[in-house]
């Protein structure tokens, strides 16, 4: 079956989809995303996301293409129309289509949208959950404002190319004083000793990741102690455990960081028990 993708208001076959050359979004990254994931059918913590899209927008004074209710709508009929159950849905809003000009466009130039989804294998996922992920470091190079989720991700694309060609899964963000911010795609955590949880706080320098804030969720749930600080590379490398969070793994166990082994090279047991019960506690809304 061919896959279906919503571009600015027409349900369009996947290879034909596309936006006008002058489009903001393509000439300057002048736009935000989402992903969602999709499991068993339900769109996982929806709410959460649509709120994170909503600062990203008026932080960069980009109108809604449309309320709340309809994208939730165009959102569903994407995953329908593609039949997805597990997997993945990505919305796209950038400023829309005018002349190139670096300064904002004139007030009426409406906003586009695009919505996509796609299958995950949950077979895949489990394997690799069971065994663990590589990563690698990188010096942090972004700018500041990473606490929004705009589509501008050349060094994340950079960074998660070299982890590919050393054989990892994901890269880290490292800044010069040694501490970690967060890795390419994901968030980054730490498991000390004492069992204690521990991600960088995420006032400024990292992404409020949606599956890092349930993560908090879960915790109190298992009665988890989470603190919110930073860490240095060194202590990561020390550390009990240490996972990655992102709507697209969940919560993902890590084996090895630059090549050194961490946690043993074996997935540790808080980890697999936050990823196990990360469901039980997520918002699910029907697709």
């Amino acid at each position: 079956m061919p896959r279906i993708a919503y571009v600015n208001g027409r349900y369009v076959p996947h290879r034909e989809a596309m936006v006008h050359v002058e489009d903001r979004g393509y000439q300057f990254a002048d736009g935000v995303y989402e992903v969602c994931e999709i499991s068993r059918g339900f769109i996982v913590d929806m709410t959460r996301h649509l709120d994170r899209l909503d600062r990203s927008l008026r932080e960069l004074q980009i109108a809604w293409p449309m309320s709340r209710k309809a994208l939730h709508i165009a959102m569903s009929e994407v995953i329908h129309r593609n039949l997805v159950r597990d997997g993945l849905v990505y919305l796209q809003v950038t400023r829309g289509v005018a002349p190139r000009d670096h300064a904002f466009p004139a007030p009426g130039v409406r906003p586009s949208i695009v919505i996509t989804a796609k299958r995950l294998d949950t077979v895949a996922g489990a394997k690799r959950a069971a065994t663990g992920l590589d990563v690698i470091t990188v010096p942090e190079n972004r700018w500041e404002r990473v606490d929004i989720k705009t589509v501008g991700l050349l060094p994340n694309v950079l960074a998660r190319q070299k982890a590919k060609s050393a054989g990892a899964h994901d890269a880290w963000f490292v800044d010069p004083d040694g501490t970690v911010k967060e890795g390419a795609s994901s968030n980054v955590w730490i498991v000390t000793k004492d069992n204690v949880l521990v991600t960088r706080q995420a006032e400024t320098g990292i992404l409020r990741g949606i599956t890092r804030t349930t993560v908090f969720d879960v915790a109190r749930k298992l009665e988890l102690k989470i603190e919110e600080r930073n860490f240095s590379l060194d202590e990561a490398k020390a550390a009990k455990e240490v996972f990655m969070t992102s709507a697209t793994t969940v919560v993902m166990p890590v084996v090895s960081i630059d090549g050194h082994s961490v946690a043993n090279g074996h997935p540790g047991a808080t980890t697999l028990l936050l990823r196990e019960a990360f469901f039980d506690v997520a918002e699910r809304s029907p697709a």
